[in-house]
């Protein structure tokens, strides 16, 4: 069946391993000094070891190939002495988990901090958006707004988990949004090359999600970053699921 796949650019790979424990599943093993993919049936596809690997030689590909198979994965982890992923065991009621192996396609739900006895006062907030479009596909690389600016790079999701995204990250800063998940990284390393290129930007932040497979809009930064060959002071900010900077 066509779908898609891990995968990894033997050439690139240093062996470092650190892709390893980053895929639940268990699909990919060291031999020879070098990670390959264990089996085709064992991978997922979604790419939780995307943003794990320091030399960018993991990459996701639409191939014809075996369909993926949880079953044989948890005979697979389970002839190493492994658990089955945590998404086929049952979870607490407050913390369920449901859909793939890679946490960030996985159900969830939290329980809410208890609202302040004092509400805050209700209304319209200041939005700190200064552009249109924000969509890493529909933004003009020259687009003025981009000359000069500082630059935030944000996952989809961060605004949603995160509650103080406009004060705390946007004020102040031109923005684009991706989903590394649901698009194609490579284009986005890309469109990205291209605006560091083009424009005269003058810092770079990335917001990303805790989850393994947010880091690939990590990744496209970091690399778009070295082929336009400008130094722009860089930094990455992790979100967790529950609102927190993690780091």
């Amino acid at each position: 069946m066509l779908r898609k796949i891990v995968k990894i650019d033997q050439d690139k790979c240093d062996g470092c391993g650190l892709c390893v424990p980053s895929c639940a599943e268990g699909a990919i093993k060291m031999i020879n000094g070098k990670a390959v993919l264990s089996a085709d049936n064992l991978c997922d596809g979604l790419g939780a070891c995307l943003g794990e690997c320091p030399r960018d030689a993991i990459q996701i590909e639409e191939r014809d190939t075996d369909e993926f198979d949880e079953a044989a994965v948890e005979k697979h982890l389970a002839a190493q002495g492994k658990p089955a992923p945590a998404h086929q065991h049952v979870a607490p009621a407050h913390h369920q988990h449901a859909g793939g192996g890679c946490p960030g396609s996985r159900a969830m739900s939290f329980v809410r901090p208890q609202e302040a006895a004092v509400s805050a006062p209700t209304g319209n907030q200041q939005s700190q958006l200064a552009q249109w479009p924000v969509q890493l596909h529909l933004v003009s690389t020259t687009a003025p707004y981009f000359q000069g600016a500082d630059l935030l790079i944000t996952a989809d999701c961060v605004p949603v988990a995160y509650a103080g995204y406009h004060e705390d990250f946007l004020k102040g800063k031109a923005v684009v949004m991706g989903c590394p998940k649901l698009d194609d990284n490579n284009f986005y390393t890309q469109k990205l090359t291209e605006l560091f290129s083009k424009s005269d930007v003058k810092s770079i932040t990335v917001l990303k999600m805790e989850v393994p497979c947010c880091g690939g809009i990590a990744v496209a930064a970091r690399q778009a970053l070295a082929a336009s060959g400008k130094q722009i002071p860089y930094k990455e900010v992790t979100i967790g699921i529950q609102g927190t900077i993690k780091s």
